[in-house]
């Protein structure tokens, strides 16, 4: 791999804040693209986020706003909008969350930009979506998650429907923002023209449900809630040992007749009652118990030694501390210090040629790059 990343000489503006947006930036510049961070004079609302702060934001503002420059331009004024509308002609790529409608009243919307800029990617991130009857209403990710049924998925039969525990519906729209651009940009150096991108919490979050869906199509059922386990695949859940619950992912009979060796029932995999997938659904609330009864009698450790000598897939249930604490965390090298900010936080999720892009700057201050980029007088701002 050469020194350079493959998304350098593109220069991106963001205006965009919270999560979704900012972290498709992050994504573009964490390959290498020169992402000009485009603020209101109080800045993007995630830097109040905390406590705790340092530099200026708190913890989400600093992990989704690495590897960018800020400037602050107060989009109510006429000359801030004419200064902006000239950088962006010069860009190849916009990025922005802004409430629905905002962009377009402030002169900047798509046909606009593109008009003055055909090569131009316009990615517009939404909460709803581009079209239909809540296209111009806002939303945050509980509510679209709640709104979209992820939360009647999530937990058990017995407990209330609950959010998920990581924000995957800004983050997941964020990557596929990253990834509509990416294709954007592959065809407009065929085809020399840019275009419009558009991606929504509540459509990633149909993305998320595609197996529910299509099993209520197939089926016209409810899918159940199942905490750590599957509705179709059984032994596919979590277990209590000693001190510890252990995922078991049993997903086939070959894997099944392993695990009942390695639980010192071989003849399990041959009983009526559990030798096919189907049979052990049947007869799932007996396996259950069955193979509990045995787990309970050794520590967490020792099951995960045995299953993976064993071949049966496994993992420990961890907390944050545990995982962090894994080798394999440090192999992979997704953990990274920042300059100046004095932490350790995740890079992007992806190598090139074996090697991760690097984290290169901390989020920048509000404004940190206004002088630089828009002028010494600021008048802009």
């Amino acid at each position: 791999m050469t020194d350079s990343l493959p998304l350098e000489g593109i220069k991106v503006v963001e205006i965009a804040q919270a999560l979704a947006g900012p972290f498709a930036g992050e994504i573009l510049a964490h390959m290498g693209a020169d992402v000009v961070k485009v603020e209101r004079p109080e800045g993007d609302e995630a830097r109040g986020w905390g406590p705790p702060f340092k530099l200026g934001g708190g913890p989400t503002f600093h992990a989704v706003n690495m590897n960018k420059r800020s400037i602050v331009l107060d989009l109510k004024n006429p000359e801030a909008i004419a200064w902006l509308k000239d950088y962006i002609a010069k860009a190849d790529v916009i990025v922005q969350n802004l409430r629905p409608g905002v962009i377009e009243e402030l002169g900047l919307g798509p046909e606009t930009l593109l008009a003055l800029n055909p090569r131009l990617v316009f990615c517009s991130l939404w909460a709803f979506g581009r079209s239909g009857p809540r296209r111009l209403r806002p939303g945050y990710e509980p509510m679209v998650q709640a709104f979209a049924g992820l939360f009647s998925v999530n937990g058990g039969e017995e407990d209330p429907p609950s959010r998920f525990g990581a924000p995957v519906l800004d983050l997941g729209t964020g990557m596929w923002a990253a990834m509509g651009v990416l294709a954007a940009l592959h065809r407009r150096a065929r085809t020399g023209r840019g275009g419009i991108v558009d991606a929504s919490l509540f459509e990633t979050a149909l993305g998320w449900l595609t197996g529910h869906v299509a099993g209520y199509q197939f089926t016209g059922d409810l899918p159940s809630r199942e905490r750590t386990g599957s509705r179709r695949l059984v032994p596919f859940q979590g277990f209590q040992t000693k001190n510890g619950t252990v995922i078991i992912a049993a997903g086939n009979d070959r894997l099944f007749a392993k695990l009942a060796i390695a639980l010192g029932h071989p003849e399990w995999a041959k009983d009526p009652r559990f030798a096919t997938n189907g049979d052990r659904r049947a007869h799932r609330l007996e396996l259950v118990e069955l193979i509990e009864g045995v787990l309970g009698t050794r520590t967490k450790g020792e099951w995960i030694d045995t299953f993976e000598e064993a071949g049966v897939p496994c993992a420990p249930i961890q907390d944050l501390r545990e995982m962090l604490a894994e080798p394999q965390v440090e192999a992979l090298g997704m953990l990274q210090g920042v300059p100046e900010l004095g932490y350790d936080l995740m890079t992007l999720p992806v190598s090139f040629d074996g090697r991760r892009p690097p984290i290169r700057s901390r989020a920048p201050t509000l404004g940190e790059h206004t002088k630089d980029i828009v002028g010494p007088s600021g008048a802009a701002s």
